[in-house]
This record gives structure tokens, sequence and C-alpha cells, in this order.
């Protein structure tokens, strides 16, 4: 009974192996990409603190962005 049962589960694993083998993109065909659109919650969510790196505002908890990172106040105040 043993054997059918190690037999079964190495069936089951090579199956497993072939189909994701088979399922492995080309590389010859180009990848479409797709603009990412985050929702408000992610967005909210992935909201850098003060101090941290940025490239534009929206990037920022505080949503100020000078010198590639978030300040908590303008320069003018």
């Amino acid at each position: 009974m043993r054997c059918w049962k190690a037999m079964a589960a190495v069936l089951l694993c090579l199956l497993l192996l072939s189909q994701t083998h088979c399922a492995s993109l080309r590389q010859g065909e180009p990848l479409l990409t797709r603009a990412r659109r985050m929702t408000p919650f992610w967005r909210a969510i992935s909201l850098r603190p003060i101090g941290a790196s940025c490239r534009e505002n929206s990037e920022c908890v505080t949503m100020l962005c000078r010198k590639n990172q978030c300040f908590l106040r303008t320069a003018s105040e």
C-alpha cells in the first residue's frame, strides 16, 4: 500500500513539474506593459514618510517633495 502512495505522489509531482515547465514564458515575445493604477487604499498605504526619497509630491505623506526628499514644511515657512 505504501508503494502505491509513494508512486502516486511521485507521479503527481512530475505532473505538476511538467505543467510549470509548459507554462513558462518564451523569451522571444515582447511583453506588454500596462500602466500601473493604484486604488486610494493602496495609495494611502504606500505614501512615504518624512525624509524618504521621492520624485514627486504625490509620493509623500506630507505631499511635499523637495530636493528628492519628503519634507515636513515648505522652504517659505
